[in-house]
């Protein structure tokens, strides 16, 4: 890991790809067109260099058109910049995947990918509808294709030169451990969600032996209330340090070896989320201490992120 005394340009080497990935991220999960336009530009400008988008997500053209914008505006080199990108659910078997990679790079606007997630591990009957449903409204999912058999059209496209680097997204330890094990190329990153109160200590632990990038979802708690933003630890933790609880949840998630993602949506929500520094020791391992469990979105049980809004898209 290259960990600066502020964090800001903290990176994560990946295990394949010859890259890392910055520690600091935004997430592209943002319903509205225009708002994602100005808000990944508003990042761009902060100092952001990871955008971690999805095809499910709705609005990679509008991110591909706002990072396009501002790197001419900015002067900012493809190279400098690091995209994630999903596949997701209805695209699980194997034929389906470079295409579903192809429309993500056409409206990023990008001719190769930093790195290409499986959006969860659950496969739902293949076509145009995202969320496919029973006339009961039960999630249809498909039985005909095994997580592996999709991993490995994820690593065809390592193959091709036009992705750098694979992973998975909502999965659990027991469902990533036989990935892990008989994948020809491992994986570079999991993105899960992980707070203070859902550490996925073991995970963590696991991915640092391996090699692997955790990469923090939710990192503030998606705002819930009650949530770790208003933890009385952080909040007392917050005043004592001079930084806002939103400071000190991002800079233990960096603290702790993982990167993560968060979603600001003005210019000055943006710099606050960028602007972060390392905790005093005692502080951090105060954090570490909290006992408050809590999951706040249940995709890796089902493969459906309710957080997305239905019947919305960008």
């Amino acid at each position: 890991m290259i960990l600066s005394s502020d964090f800001r340009s903290t990176a994560l080497p990946l295990s394949h790809g010859g890259c890392h990935i910055p520690a600091l991220g935004f997430g592209t999960l943002i319903p509205d067109a225009a708002v994602t336009i100005a808000a990944t530009r508003h990042a761009l400008e902060a100092g952001f260099r990871h955008f971690d988008c999805a095809e499910r997500y709705q609005n990679e053209r509008e991110v591909g058109e706002a990072l396009q914008a501002g790197r001419a505006a900015e002067g900012i080199a493809r190279e400098d910049i690091f995209v994630t990108t999903k596949v997701w659910n209805t695209n699980h078997r194997p034929e389906r995947v470079e295409p579903a990679f192809e429309a993500s790079l056409d409206r990023l606007r990008l001719n190769y990918l930093d790195l290409y997630l499986i959006h969860t591990p659950f496969a739902f009957q293949p076509g145009d509808e995202p969320d496919p449903r029973d006339q009961d409204g039960n999630v249809i999912y498909d039985r005909d294709v095994t997580l592996f058999e999709t991993w490995r059209a994820m690593e065809n496209l390592v193959d091709g030169g036009r992705c750098r680097a694979i992973g998975l997204s909502d999965i659990s330890l027991d469902r990533l451990l036989p990935i892990y094990e008989s994948a020809r190329i491992k994986p570079a990153v999991v993105q899960v969600e992980s707070h203070p109160h859902l550490p996925e200590t073991e995970l963590l632990e696991f991915c640092k032996k391996k090699g692997i990038v955790l990469l923090a979802f939710a990192p503030l708690g998606h705002g819930a209330r009650p949530g770790p933003i208003e933890d009385p630890v952080i909040t007392k933790i917050a005043a004592q340090v001079g930084m806002t609880p939103a400071q000190v949840l991002l800079s233990w998630a960096v603290q702790r070896g993982t990167a993560f993602l968060t979603t600001p949506k003005s210019a000055s929500r943006a710099k606050e989320n960028f602007n972060i520094s390392p905790l005093p020791e005692d502080a951090f391992n105060e954090i570490n201490r909290i006992q408050t469990r809590q999951r706040l979105n249940q995709v890796i049980t089902t493969g459906v992120p309710g957080f997305i809004p239905r019947g919305e898209s960008a």
